[in-house]
């Protein structure tokens, strides 16, 4: 009778629905400790500077290597582990990236930091390749955004609650304790994975077929796309502490605040533009583009004003995570054939993004642009998305119509 039971419970839709989302957690509770590992750094600068007496400019560069590792490096990891089975795959990133972190903790010196920094972002970018393809597999396929977006709800919370708790502990007790306190976020995390996450089956494509498949225009696209909306996000975002003490004039402790909300913001929004991508994806992507612009000229509008400034950047902040949402989900299915190195190019794209949204941010403030003039600029490179997303529309419905001829031909 209890056999019978569990058969019986195991085939209702609530249990399998709960099933599925338990790796998915295993996956979100990895990228948890990623995203953690990868922007507590900002927080560190002051006490690395003066721990290795270098200047803030070069205790900086520990965060643009980073940003160009992951750009570079996931590719060439993407292709070393293109023939591994995929949860094999993700627990050996895992193991890597723990390593890594210890590595940071005890590192005597700036440059032995730096090449750890360098092995933790290596894998980051592989991880959510991988990752985002395991997510997909486990779930039918009218939830994959939602899933991958389940996934990246990690990355979103560690800016609400890691980083803030990390930046805290290492001003406490010093930057190494920052370190210390991720590795076992790893550990768990590899447990995790290795428990709860099903076998995957390995690539089977060959290295020409990968590449062959990144030469279609709709998988380019998409990647362009995830270069300028990424781009948008830190154009404004990179600056906003500045922003809000010169033009607003929030106090430090408000800044900090508004940070918090912009992560509760993001995390919101990753969340609910997964659902609503799965619903209507192609559409949603536009429209999300729309929404976009027009909370980008609001915010422009209110940054003299507290109460509105710090409520733009929770509502901004949401638009631009639901609308960078559908990418990762697009390039799965588009490049369903040879999946590992687009889904983590793709990922180096965002961080490509990341790094030239401050490059843009930082030359129109050098140049002597105000840093009202940010939110333009975003809005700008936002227009630019929104072609790129009306020509993947048109691309879609020319493949769409000419799909009836190549069958019967």
């Amino acid at each position: 009778m209890e056999a019978l039971n569990f058969k019986r419970s195991a085939a209702d839709p609530d249990a399998i629905h709960i099933l599925r989302r338990t790796p998915l957690m295993a996956l979100a509770v990895a990228a948890f400790g990623i995203g953690t590992s990868e922007f507590i750094i900002m927080g560190l600068l002051p006490n690395l500077s003066d721990d290795f007496h270098v200047s803030i400019p070069k205790a900086g560069v520990l965060v643009t290597g980073y940003a160009l590792s992951v750009t570079i490096g996931a590719p060439l990891v993407a292709i070393a582990t293109a023939r591994l089975e995929r949860k094999f795959a993700l627990l050996l990133l895992m193991g890597i990236f723990t390593l890594g972190n210890f590595a940071c903790a005890i590192a005597p010196t700036y440059n032995l930091l730096f090449a750890a920094r360098v092995l933790t972002a290596l894998c980051h970018g592989a991880f959510f390749g991988i990752g985002s393809i395991v997510a997909a597999n486990i779930v039918p396929r009218n939830q994959r955004a939602q899933a991958i977006a389940l996934m990246f709800s990690g990355l979103t919370l560690a800016n609400v609650l890691g980083v803030p708790a990390g930046t805290a502990l290492g001003q406490a007790f010093g930057w190494r304790s920052a370190f210390w306190a991720i590795v076992p976020i790893g550990l768990i995390a590899a447990a995790a994975l290795f428990w709860l996450v099903p076998k995957q089956p390995h690539g089977t494509s060959g290295l020409i077929h990968e590449f062959r498949v990144l030469r279609q225009p709709q998988v380019l696209l998409v990647m362009f796309m995830s270069v300028l909306t990424s781009a948008s996000l830190f154009c404004v975002f990179t600056y906003v502490a500045p922003t809000l003490e010169t033009i607003t004039h929030v106090s430090p402790h408000g800044v900090t605040l508004t940070l918090l909300l912009f992560g509760v913001g993001i995390t919101i929004g990753n969340l609910a533009g997964g659902a609503l991508s799965d619903w209507r994806p192609v559409a949603f992507l536009v429209g999300s583009l729309l929404v976009l612009l027009a909370s980008l000229g609001v915010l422009y509008l209110a940054e003299p004003y507290t109460i509105p400034a710090v409520a733009m950047i929770l509502i901004w902040g949401a638009i631009q995570f639901a609308a960078g949402a559908p990418l990762q989900s697009r390039i799965v299915e588009h490049a369903a054939e040879a999946p590992n190195l687009a889904s983590t190019l793709n990922q180096g794209a965002f961080n490509f993004g990341n790094a030239t949204g401050a490059t843009l941010g930082g030359a129109l403030l050098t140049a002597g642009f105000g840093y009202r003039t940010l939110p333009i600029a975003s809005a700008a490179v936002t227009v630019l998305t929104l072609v790129l997303a009306l020509d993947y529309v048109r691309r879609g419905r020319l493949a769409r119509k000419l799909e009836p001829l190549v069958v019967e031909g």
